[in-house]
């Protein structure tokens, strides 16, 4: 078993060039050279040996401003670059690109020409050092059909399917991306295990997180996976290297525009940020971003773009003796199942608030999904209460409920709810209501309008079972359980409620996607009077699409989804051909109203045709925050080290080249001046791996906020 890692080696400007590369053909070497570098832009040409470098990154950082702060484009044809509006300060500069090693960094001030030359790698070992994750990742053996049904130690129960479901985006890539440097080697701290195979064991037993990467890895898998994960990294380690090359950006991608700025703890993680209304993205235009560090710690760091700043705001709760959010219905425990190798056996989570997402209302105001009390539920949720939602299905714990922060006056608002949250989304109606995901075998909402004439929390929540209408008659009636056989004259209930959750701004009607190992997505109308009236269809994801995670919906209704199979698939009801409800509809139904679109990226070998991506989350820009057209899908590249936009079909890769790692798990689009060009709008996003440490930099690193903007060319100012 070999132990560490190896670093890039920067090598003189005549080193030898290996792998793929971009670059200006001699004719147009000496082509356009000027370049128009105003008083807050740096810029220059990037030149190697072989001549220009088109297509690589142009990194310039400085630690002058109150925040760390990074701003990167992408050199165009010719490779000249722009690094525009920039703040005053001094700034290293420096280039890294597919081929290269990262060059040495240079000294500038915004209102100079700077040219750069690249460092070409040495050999192909360095060069792959800066390739994305998925590069790496699909190394990774994946067991042949023929050995699951029982065989090689792989439960009978387990498919080929649940074994990828599982490492890819639920017990693995779901909080952390793989592949990158951290995770293909094996820490120092583990050199005295007998075998890479022992590694991995102990390795997956670190931490407050130990039981969720243990229980499906060696319970539902059996522990089959461990001598892959040691196989994998065994191999690496003996000098094996990534099969394919990445492409450098090509086209559009080139005018991308990346700005970063540091905020939080080294220890600690944010799930998420938040920035404007997501149905109307001027709201808060220009203003401060709020982030969610979930099982981190209750302390909300908060960035003013504006100034490079951030502060804190340290969210409580309504009984300060309640227990931690740790432990018992929770993703996380109270303390360490055994040390980390980062962080030995200090517990480094501690939060009692535990806010996994916020959205911004039309107010301006910040909601969360944020504990505010302990698990037990007040006595109007539970059975013999007469609220109309409890009468029908009565709540006896949640584990999260609602809270609102006026961003304003930062008087902070316990909102307790009966149903547990997740996700939350403001949907179209003129009550403002603020439906959440998260509530086990229920759906919540609660009406803001009520609450903010009223301040009743009770009367202004509902929920409801997720009930689909099989016996056709177009109502609600008695139901049978989940598991048992349908019955000609009752509905059905479905297990489970919500993961991802999104209004429809088309009718009243709320999708959400429910895990599994095959997954549906559902379809909620809530009815005149929810929740009595309420009914639901459900669409199973048909193959070669499989376990669906994050989702969000079109201005159209359509319905994008990150898939486990390694596809973005779409969902278009307007397409069903057949009945959707009655007998026969039950999830099969409507086959036709699906598309995929298989993620960038290459695939683990010998199962076909595959991306080894893992989409944590897709989110649909609706208002073209970004500029790359209204209702585009941006999914999560968790393995791509990317934002992966799709448009007219295509891919857009928005790579993030440093530091690498890069892994987000939503995102949010706005717009802070419709009148100001490419500069006034833009998607924001936060690195929310559960281990920032384990990103380039490693331990000492800290959450980055991150700002996506698209410019017309690679040099407009």
């Amino acid at each position: 078993m070999k132990i560490g890692r190896r670093l890039p080696v920067l090598v003189a400007a005549a080193a030898l060039l290996v792998g793929a590369s971009v670059r200006a053909p001699p004719q147009q070497q000496n082509e356009g050279a000027a370049i128009a570098i105003g008083e807050k832009d740096i810029g220059g040409v990037v030149s190697s040996p072989q001549g220009r470098e088109a297509g690589v990154w142009v990194i310039a950082e400085t630690s002058e401003l109150p925040a760390q702060f990074r701003r990167i484009v992408v050199t165009d044809d010719q490779g000249r670059y722009l690094v525009p509006d920039l703040p005053r300060a001094d700034y290293n500069v420096w280039v890294r690109g597919y081929s290269l090693v990262d060059s040495p960094k240079m000294r500038a001030k915004p209102g100079q020409r700077l040219d750069l030359a690249a460092a070409p790698a040495p050999n192909e070992a360095d060069a792959a050092h800066y390739y994305p994750a998925i590069y790496w990742y699909s190394l990774l053996t994946i067991p042949d059909k023929k050995d699951f049904g029982g065989e090689n130690g792989i439960p009978a129960n387990v498919t080929q399917q649940d074994w990828l479901t599982i490492i890819k985006n639920r017990a693995c890539v779901g909080c952390h991306q793989l592949g990158q440097e951290s995770t293909r080697t094996i820490p120092a701290a583990f050199s005295d295990q007998k075998t890479s195979e022992d590694a991995w064991m102990r390795r997956v037993q670190s931490g407050q997180s130990a039981p969720f990467m243990v229980n499906p890895l060696a319970g539902q898998l059996g522990g089959a996976p461990f001598k892959y994960f040691a196989d994998w990294t065994d191999r690496i380690a003996q000098g094996e290297l990534p099969r394919a090359t990445p492409p450098r950006p090509q086209g559009i991608e080139r005018n991308l525009v990346i700005t970063e700025r540091d905020w939080g703890w080294p220890d600690k993680y944010l799930h998420d940020l938040i920035s404007t209304d997501k149905r109307n993205p001027t709201v808060n235009a220009g203003g401060k971003e709020y982030g969610s560090p979930e099982y981190a710690g209750d302390d909300l760091p908060i960035l003013d773009p504006a100034t490079n700043t951030v502060t804190v705001f340290h969210a409580p709760v309504r009984d300060p003796d309640m227990p931690l959010s740790l432990g018992t219905g929770h993703a996380a425990t109270e303390k360490p199942a055994m040390p980390s190798a980062y962080w030995g056996d200090r517990q480094i989570w501690d939060t009692r608030v535990n806010n996994h997402n916020m959205m911004i209302d039309r107010k301006g105001r910040v909601w969360l999904t944020a504990a505010v009390r302990g698990r037990d539920n007040p006595a109007f949720c539970k059975e013999g209460s007469d609220h109309p939602s409890a009468k029908l299905f009565p709540l006896k714990e949640s584990s999260r409920q609602l809270a609102m922060l006026d961003a304003k006056t930062m008087k902070y608002t316990f909102v307790d709810t009966c149903f547990g949250t997740h996700h939350l989304q403001f949907g179209f109606d003129d009550h403002d209501t603020l439906w959440t995901s998260g509530g086990g075998p229920v759906v919540g909402w609660l009406d803001t309008k009520v609450f903010d004439e009223t301040g009743d929390t009770a009367k202004a929540q509902g929920w409801t079972v997720l009930v689909v209408d099989t016996n056709g008659n177009g109502k609600r009636d008695a139901y049978v359980e989940p598991n048992q056989p349908v019955d000609a004259q009752k509905d059905k209930r479905l297990e489970g409620g919500f993961y991802a959750i999104m209004p429809s701004p088309v009718d009243r009607s709320v999708w959400g996607t429910t895990f599994g190992m095959k997954g549906t997505i559902v379809r909620l109308d809530p009815g005149t009077h929810p929740p009595a009236t309420a009914l639901a269809e459900v669409y199973n994801v048909p193959l070669p699409g499989f376990a669906p995670r994050g989702a969000d919906i079109d201005s159209k209704g359509v319905v994008w989804v990150s898939l486990g199979s390694g596809h973005l698939g779409s969902f278009d009801r307007r397409k069903c051909k057949g009945p959707l409800n009655g007998p026969n509809a039950t999830g099969d139904q409507c086959p036709e109203g699906w598309s995929f679109y298989q993620y960038p990226g290459p695939g683990f070998p010998g199962i076909g045709d595959n991306s080894a991506e893992a989409s944590y989350y897709t989110w649909v820009d609706q208002h073209n925050t970004l500029g790359l057209g209204p209702d585009v899908p941006i999914s999560t590249g968790n393995e791509n080290d990317a934002l992966l936009a799709l448009v007219d079909g295509k891919w857009v890769v928005l790579r993030v080249p440093y530091p690498l790692s890069f892994y987000a798990k939503g995102m949010d689009g706005r717009i802070d001046d419709p009148n100001a060009g490419w500069k006034g709008r833009g998607v924001w996003t936060t690195s929310g791996d559960r281990a920032p440490w384990l990103k380039e930099g490693g331990k000492g690193t800290v959450p980055i906020a991150f700002h996506f903007q698209f410019r017309p060319n690679p040099l407009a100012d």
